[in-house]
C-alpha cells in the first residue's frame, strides 16, 4: 500500500521499520520539527526524522496541518492510508479524509482505557495487570475512533515504563502490519462507553515520592515514571531520582531507611530501591550508589523537605 507515516519519538521508529520491511511504499514521513537540545542547544532532528533520512524517505515537519497549503500538500501524496503513532499534532478533518482508506492510529493501551498522552505510564501507576495496543480508525475525537485490531500483553510485577514501552513497540509494529494485510476484511468495532479513562500528560509535580503512601503505590509510581521524568525524593537539599524498585518486607516511619541496601519504609510495607540517580549524574545500581552516598539505616528520606 501507499502509506503516509506520521510519528516522532523512538516508539514510532520500530513501526516505520516494520512497514518498510513489509514492502509498503512510504510516500512521505511526517514528524515534529527539529528542536534545540543538548549543551549547545543546536536543533536536533527527532528519532523518526533520523531514521527516515537513513532510509532515503522524504521527510516533512510542518508546524501545523491546519493551513490550506499543508492540507493540499498532504492530499497531493494520494496515499491509500496514513499510519499515525505518537505524532504529536492534531489531524484536521481534511487530513483525516485525504487517504482513500483513512488514517490508522497505533495506541498503546486497551481502549477505551487510557485514552490520551501517557497510557504506558498511567497503566503501571494504576496497577493494571495487562495492557496492549489498539489499531484504531482515527476520527476527530481524542482516541475515540473504532478499533480494527487489538493485542494484549501482561504487565510484569517489576516492569518499568521503559521496559513496557519496548514490549509495546514490538507489539504495535506487528499489529499494524497484520491490520494492513487484512484491511479490507476487518470490521471496525466502536469503543464501548463504559470503562473510559484518560491518560493525562505526566505533571512533574506528580513525581515527588510520598513515603506515607502504601508501598504498592510508591513502587508503582517509581516504576511508572522510570526513566522519565523519574520519581524523586530530597535528602540534605539534594534531589535523587529512583528509577527502579520492588516491594519488600519491613516497617518503620514513612521514609525511614531500614538497611544499607536502601530498603525504605512506607505508610504500609516497604520498597527496595534498585537504581538511583543524583541530579546531573549517571544512574547507578543501589550498591554502586551506596558506595559513594553511604545513606545509613535510620536516615529519613523526606520527599517534602
Amino acid at each position: 500500500m501507499r502509506i503516509v507515516f506520521m510519528g516522532t519519538p523512538e516508539f514510532s521508529v520500530t513501526v516505520l521499520d516494520a512497514l518498510v520491511d513489509a514492502g509498503h511504499e512510504i510516500a512521505a514521513v511526517y514528524c515534529q520539527p527539529p528542536r534545540p537540545a543538548g549543551r549547545g542547544k543546536k536543533d536536533r532532528p527527532t528519532p523518526v526524522h533520523v531514521r527516515a533520512d537513513a532510509l532515503g524517505l522524504e521527510v516533512r515537519h510542518p508546524v501545523s496541518l491546519k493551513t490550506p497549503e499543508a492540507q493540499a500538500e498532504f492530499a497531493a501524496l494520494k496515499a491509500d492510508i496514513a499510519v499515525v503513532v505518537a505524532y504529536g499534532l492534531i489531524l484536521p478533518q481534511a487530513v483525516l479524509d485525504a487517504p482513500s482508506k483513512g488514517c490508522l492510529n497505533i495506541h498503546a493501551s486497551l481502549l477505551p482505557r487510557w485514552r490520551g498522552a501517557a497510557p504506558i505510564h498511567r497503566a503501571i501507576m494504576a496497577g493494571d495487570k495487562k495492557t496492549g495496543v489498539c489499531i484504531m480508525q482515527m476520527d476527530a475525537g481524542l482516541d475515540t475512533g473504532p478499533v480494527l485490531l487489538r493485542r494484549e500483553i501482561e504487565i510484569g510485577a517489576t516492569q518499568t515504563t521503559a521496559q513496557l514501552h519496548d514490549d509495546l513497540c514490538s507489539l504495535g509494529a506487528t499489529a499494524i502490519v497484520d491490520a494492513l494485510a487484512q484491511i479490507d476484511t476487518l470490521t471496525p468495532q466502536p469503543q464501548p462507553e463504559e470503562g473510559v479513562t484518560y491518560a493525562a500528560k505526566i505533571d512533574k509535580g506528580e513525581a515527588r515520592i510520598d513515603w506515607a503512601q502504601p508501598a504498592a503505590q510508591v513502587d508503582r509510581l517509581i516504576r511508572g515514571l522510570s526513566p522519565s521524568p523519574g520519581a524523586w525524593f530530597e535528602m540534605d537539599g539534594t534531589r535523587i531520582k529512583v528509577l527502579g524498585s520492588v516491594l519488600a518486607q519491613g516497617s518503620g516511619k514513612p521514609g525511614e531507611v531500614l538497611d544499607a541496601d536502601l530498603r525504605v519504609a512506607c505508610g504500609k510495607g516497604a520498597v527496595q530501591l534498585l537504581r538511583l540517580q543524583r541530579a546531573g549524574k549517571a544512574a547507578q545500581d543501589t550498591a554502586v550508589f551506596q558506595s559513594g552516598a553511604q545513606i545509613a539505616p535510620g536516615t529519613e528520606l523526606n520527599g517534602d523537605s
